[in-house]
């Protein structure tokens, strides 16, 4: 098939698979379930701690948002959020085994940066002051670097980060400005020097699918990253979502780019980052050589949550603080309420605020190694989850839809290659790797759920 075609047949909307379950499917879920959960996670295969704060506000929205983001607040209430924070997190740990590690904290929004930076200081403090940590942790947060000043860059090199992810989006002020995203108020250069002083790494974070984008303009703004030598640099495609974040109309009256023009977009600044020493890891990820993801994608211990990729070396249980967290447990997850009074009124009364998550079962677990093995490493070795998961190969088979007419189908359209033994993602098809994992999820059979398209 050419590439047309395969984008004409699969390019339809399939979950972003984050979760599995996704998102969409939680339900009614307790304070009491998710402490049950977070005793039973002391005993998880991977049990190092993982901590998210979700910071949800930002001085200005941005169109495209897809996130839970929030216009500034006011100080008390940005103080009461974090007052909040804290008590969130004395509520947890006694239910957490203090020989446990932290391996990884992630601050995102939102913009973590938008607020006072020393509530972030004071946090992350509180954070390391409970547990100790592996060695090489991650700590990193998302920033935006369009309202931060020289001295809070600086300031925010002595909070304990490892890695700062800048919300770069695109470097075209006019697409920025179609968008209402406010471009960078450093020029990026010096917020790197003082980021790489402190020994840190650095993201530089894009979307692509936007209103004013060309592939020409895109690769032009790649090309000006590539020169800023960033160890990972992302790209990621713009989910068009309107049913769910109405802000998004806009971007339509303003015109999105079509389809074709999107998918070159992705192919001409993949070529030319491979071309410039960058490896691609998973859908939109590409870092050099010698980043812990392209070794863990080469020894296929390539791993995903909810902050992105990670090494297993530091997989771990994810406790989320803030409203819309969801804590990512080894049996169940479980998300905050969206609504920052209640989040504040009932932390303030030592009351968790669950509002709604999802308990896995035996089928679904194995569901969720399958279908993270293939999204993370492009591929699925039945054998190698056979082993970690302590079943016979045809018993991992037998949790999934394994459908081979399905996967005839697909490898005939050059999208994969397929055994008894392997599932492997071809060049070709990686970009439709969620279209992949879909046709191999069982709880994707007569779904009624609405998802993105992966292009």
């Amino acid at each position: 098939m050419t590439n047309e075609q395969i984008l004409q047949k699969y390019n339809t909307p399939v979950p972003r698979y984050t979760s599995y379950p996704p998102a969409n499917s939680f339900e009614t879920f307790s304070n009491e379930a998710y402490i049950k959960e977070v005793e039973a996670s002391n005993d998880a295969p991977n049990n190092h701690l993982s901590f998210y704060i979700h910071v949800p506000f930002c001085r200005h929205l941005c169109h495209y948002c897809g996130c839970n983001s929030l216009p500034m607040a006011k100080d008390e209430t940005v103080e009461a959020y974090f007052q909040a924070l804290h008590q969130e997190l004395d509520i947890l740990l006694p239910y957490l085994n203090k020989s446990r590690k932290i391996s990884q904290i992630h601050y995102g929004g939102g913009s973590p940066s938008s607020i006072p930076l020393h509530y972030i200081k004071a946090l992350n403090e509180h954070l390391l002051s409970a547990f100790d940590t592996i060695d090489r942790p991650e700590i990193a947060i998302e920033c935006h670097p369009g309202y931060l000043s020289q001295e809070d860059w600086t300031f925010l090199t002595d909070c304990g980060f490892t890695r700062y992810s800048l919300g770069i989006q695109d470097f075209n002020d006019k697409v920025l400005e179609t968008v209402n995203r406010r471009p960078s108020l450093l020029p990026v250069e010096t917020i790197l020097d003082i980021l790489r002083g402190s020994g840190a790494r650095v993201n530089l974070d894009f979307i692509y699918g936007l209103p004013g984008q060309s592939a020409d303009s895109f690769e032009q703004t790649i090309e000006r990253a590539i020169s800023l030598h960033p160890d990972r640099l992302v790209t990621f495609s713009y989910a068009h979502v309107p049913w769910l974040y109405k802000s998004q109309l806009i971007l339509e009256r303003a015109g999105l780019p079509h389809n074709d023009e999107k998918v070159q977009m992705f192919a001409r600044v993949s070529r030319l980052l491979t071309h410039s020493g960058y490896c691609h890891i998973g859908m939109d990820h590409f870092v050099l050589p010698d980043d812990d993801l392209q070794k863990a994608l080469e020894t296929h211990q390539l791993h995903r949550n909810f902050q992105g990729y990670c090494p297993r070396r530091i997989t771990a249980q994810v406790y989320a603080l803030g409203v819309s967290g969801i804590s990512q447990l080894d049996g169940a997850y479980a998300q905050n309420t969206k609504n920052v009074r209640q989040y504040i009124t009932q932390l303030s009364a030592h009351q968790l605020c669950i509002e709604r998550g999802y308990a896995l079962n035996a089928r679904q677990r194995v569901a969720r190694e399958v279908i993270e093995s293939l999204m993370c490493n492009n591929r699925i070795s039945w054998n190698d989850l056979s082993q970690r998961l302590h079943l016979a190969p045809e018993e991992v088979k037998v949790a999934m839809h394994y459908d081979e007419n399905r996967l005839q189908e697909m490898a005939h359209d050059g999208l994969i290659v397929f055994d008894s033994q392997h599932i492997a993602m071809t060049s070709v098809g990686s970009p439709f790797v969620r279209n992949v994992a879909a046709a191999l999820d069982p709880m994707m059979v007569n779904t009624d759920k609405r998802f993105s398209k992966p292009v």
